[in-house]
């Protein structure tokens, strides 16, 4: 009998190991519009506070959920140290002055995170290695150097192979560039070598930024513009855009970030975050309570398709501050993780030559836009521009089509009928759309009869289909045109 009921628990455990194997760990997808990503690695709430209850624990600590999907390890503070290698600063976790360093370096061995690092992996987060940070020893003089700087960080933390690796047999999943100082010398080709080293790697690496919120940033501005990023983690804190300020809509410019990500990054997909101080310990100024972080969060994820999610600084602050990350990852989640849904453009399209006082709204070029103050100049995104973007938008906005006869018509193959209009916009020297041509914003063609305006950079998206791609300024004016309409195709 204890032999038979031996087994029959020995099956049991046998059974609840094997359904275990067969849960499935969601991987990180840069496409999301609910990732969270919190900086881990510089112990900012023991820097500021003095309960040790809270300080910065190992990482694989703050994998043990759902909250985070991005951990940049905070920071490579230091490119070229003793013995001309980068000196890794990891505060009470592990430095060097606390840990051993590999001979002739100051780079600090980290190895004893290695299990740590793949645990948060196979959870389903990301870990990247941040260079930079504020007083970071950082820059290159020129870009051979930055391309050789681009091969030591491939070789000591991601896919290459070196006997001075801090984290051991863990291979990260990309670079994050904080670049507060120094100048931007050489970041292309530090950006443009990291990826050509991991073409055709067996796992996917991520190159994401931590720019300031003022457009363009001092340091990152020309770089972003240039190569392709996978996410950008605006800091807005610090700064008069930051989040203190997004009532006072000529400070607030996630918009700008928004129409830089649709119409100028060498990414089309790349995702604009939210960078925000976890507590009020993290920043000087930009710090919310959660429920005003979750309002504007949710209201940038319905207002613009770039929209990413949040990023935090740091995690032991988000800890000591009542899981603040797992409470912004909540209101995200809520929101959902795919799917963007253009707003319409209601408010009235843009005149040119017109007299607009701040406050006034308009829609144009595929945005609606908010007067800073007295203005008769046209809507941009640039910094001398008197308009903010608040919203990218679609549809709506244009003059109104008035049908003024119809005529059916049949054939053998198809039912169909054409409709005579007579028209409102004007197409004389607009050429027709073209499925190969790329556009930008701003973009005119004609198509079927009407006049339409790219909303962002586009290609092969027919003019009214589901993407969102254009907007319809109305009918032609040239002549009355005769539309045809099938059952086989969609009347737009």
């Amino acid at each position: 009998m204890f032999c038979s009921s031996f087994l029959r628990r020995m099956n049991l455990l046998a059974l609840i190991l094997s359904s275990l194997c067969f849960v499935k760990v969601l991987a990180y997808d840069n496409s999301y519009y609910d990732n969270v990503a919190v900086y881990w690695g510089q112990n900012s709430y023991g820097a500021a506070n003095s309960n040790p209850a809270y300080f910065q624990q190992p990482i694989s600590y703050y994998c043990q959920d759902d909250a985070i999907d991005a951990i940049p390890v905070a920071f490579v503070d230091t490119f070229f140290g003793t013995g001309g290698m980068p000196v890794l600063n990891l505060a009470n976790t592990c430095n060097p002055t606390d840990n051993t360093t590999f001979p002739g370096t100051d780079l600090a061995n980290c190895s004893a995170l290695a299990s740590d690092i793949e645990y948060c992996q196979a959870q389903g987060k990301i870990v990247t290695i941040s260079l930079g940070g504020a007083g970071g020893s950082i820059g290159f003089t020129d870009d051979t150097e930055a391309q050789t700087f681009a091969q030591t960080i491939w070789d000591l933390f991601l896919g290459g192979s070196s006997t001075t690796r801090p984290f051991g047999d863990a291979v990260l999943d990309g670079v994050d560039l904080d670049i507060e100082g120094g100048g931007s010398t050489g970041y292309i080709a530090f950006v443009k070598e990291i990826r050509s080293l991991s073409e055709g790697a067996s796992k996917q690496y991520y190159v994401t930024g931590a720019p300031q919120c003022p457009f363009p940033d001092a340091y990152l501005g020309s770089v972003i513009d240039e190569v392709g990023f996978d996410a950008i983690y605006v800091q807005f804190y610090n700064n008069v855009c930051g989040l203190q300020n997004y009532d006072v809509v000529s400070d607030w410019d996630f918009g700008v970030w928004d129409i830089w990500a649709q119409q100028t990054s060498p990414n089309p997909d790349v995702k604009i975050y939210i960078g925000a101080p976890a507590s009020s310990t993290a920043a000087g100024t930009g710090y919310l309570p959660i429920a005003n972080l979750s309002s504007i969060a949710v209201q940038m994820r319905q207002s613009f398709p770039s929209f990413g999610g949040v990023m935090l600084w740091d995690a032991s602050q988000a800890y000591a501050n009542d899981r603040y990350d797992l409470a912004i990852k909540d209101a995200l989640a809520a929101t959902g993780a795919t799917g963007f849904t253009y707003p319409a453009c209601t408010a009235p399209a843009y005149v040119a030559g017109q007299d607009y006082t701040g406050d006034e709204q308009v829609s144009y070029n595929g945005y609606i836009w908010e007067a800073d103050y007295w203005t008769d100049s046209a809507p941009s995104a640039a910094s001398s521009s008197d308009w903010s973007a608040i919203s990218a938008c679609s549809g709506g906005a244009s003059a109104p089509t008035t049908t003024t006869a119809t005529t059916s018509t049949s054939t053998s193959s198809a039912a169909s009928t054409t409709e005579t209009v007579s028209s409102t916009g004007t197409c004389s020297g607009i050429a027709a759309w073209a499925s190969a041509t790329v556009y930008t914003a701003g973009d005119q063609v004609t198509y079927n009869g009407d006049l339409w305006t790219a909303n962002y950079w586009t290609e092969n998206d027919t003019p009214g289909d589901a993407s969102g791609s254009w907007a319809d300024d109305g009918a032609c004016t040239s002549s009355d045109i005769a539309r045809f309409k099938s059952r086989y195709f969609k009347w737009l």
